[in-house]
């Protein structure tokens, strides 16, 4: 109902929209719905190419995404993705075919779904998340949200359904998928935050660097409570800046130990801190030195020896962090579309907690 009252806002301002279905029954349902919705302002109806033309020049078009490509070339004013997470190659869809339809008219793409696991609308949901990420937003409305559902279905439902399938249909969750590396890490969030450090107090700073496809990133973990008390996540930055943002917040975290990547451009930044007088391990990341430092973080969360911050961005890449067996070894990444930039920071900041770092320049 609600991608029909944007379909129809739209149609009515004279633009063109549209609606992307998961297959081509479920995609009929709403047809039926659109019609109706549609007749008062309604000039022209063709069923066989699912297309509605109205009264002052708006048309709206229907598609299945059993094969996106036949949708190649239009141009929309606004676009609606229904049961997004249904659709198994959401994010190709959406970038090979669908946003390119909203180039001429500079138009706008609602995705509507409930959550189904670790996929392309999990990906787009953490986007909306990210104040980094201008263009995107987020919205979670579980059932209770609806003024006409009973209380008293939902409660009924609560108590004979599976947990697990109650917090996705129900409370509008993205459940934790099996293949994932780190378990628990929502229970995990419950660190307060520090701008500065406490007067005798020990701490770690990781940093992954980062400049314009990804980001930096620097993690503050206290050593005594191993909790995280700071974040520091940038991008589109210059290396020489990003000396100087860590040098401040050593120095607001006074006598911390600083872990940093030491691959690639990290080297010579490395190299000059430490020149400086902070004291800057560097960490080599290989297949061989990542896995022990992913692993350890994830016993950590799955022993509940950690504490993070309620951070969004954080929490979703953690979530989304995958392993894949392979014939050297096991490989861990973020899932394409997405950054791991504040896994690998937070990593390196629990490797000086827990047993030192593990491969050191």
């Amino acid at each position: 109902m609600l991608g029909i009252d944007l379909a129809s806002d739209m149609l009515l301002e004279g633009y063109p929209v549209g609606w992307f279905s998961p297959t081509y029954k479920m995609l009929l349902d709403v047809w039926r719905d659109l019609t109706v919705a549609l007749n008062p302002f309604m000039t022209r109806k063709s069923v066989q190419e699912r297309r509605i033309e109205t009264v002052n020049g708006g048309t709206l078009d229907m598609w299945s995404l059993d094969n996106p490509d036949t949708a190649r070339g239009r141009k929309y004013g606004r676009v609606i993705v229904d049961e997004a997470a249904m659709v198994p190659a959401l994010m190709d869809a959406w970038q090979l075919v669908i946003r390119p339809t909203l180039v001429d008219y500079q138009g706008d793409g609602f995705f509507l779904s409930t959550p189904k696991g670790r996929n392309g609308f999990w990906q787009m949901y953490q986007w909306g998340l990210d104040a980094e990420v201008n263009e995107w937003a987020s919205w979670q409305m579980p059932t209770a949200y609806n003024p006409y559902m009973s209380e008293v279905e939902i409660e009924d439902m609560r108590a004979t359904m599976p947990e697990r399938i109650f917090q996705q249909e129900i409370l509008a969750m993205f459940i934790e998928d099996s293949g994932g590396v780190f378990r628990r890490v929502a229970e995990a969030a419950t660190a307060a935050p520090l701008d500065r450090g406490i007067p005798g107090g020990q701490y770690i700073i990781g940093a992954d660097w980062g400049r314009s496809n990804d980001f930096t990133v620097f993690t503050v973990l206290d050593v005594r409570t191993k909790q995280m008390v700071y974040l520091d996540r940038f991008t589109q930055i210059d290396y020489n800046i990003q000396a100087g943002r860590l040098k401040a917040l050593y120095n607001r975290f006074p006598g911390s130990n600083i872990i940093a990547e030491y691959n690639s451009m990290g080297g010579p930044i490395v190299e000059r801190l430490q020149m400086e007088g902070l004291p800057v391990t560097g960490f080599v990341t290989t297949s061989k030195s990542k896995e022990p430092l992913i692993r350890a973080l994830e016993s950590a969360f799955e022993n509940g020896e950690i504490g993070i911050l309620n951070e969004p961005v954080l929490i979703g890449e953690l979530q989304a962090y995958e392993q894949e067996r392979m014939a050297s070894g096991w490989r861990f990444s973020a899932p394409e579309g997405m950054h791991d930039d504040t896994v690998i920071s937070l990593a390196l900041a629990w490797s000086g907690v827990d047993t030192g770092p593990l491969v050191i320049w």
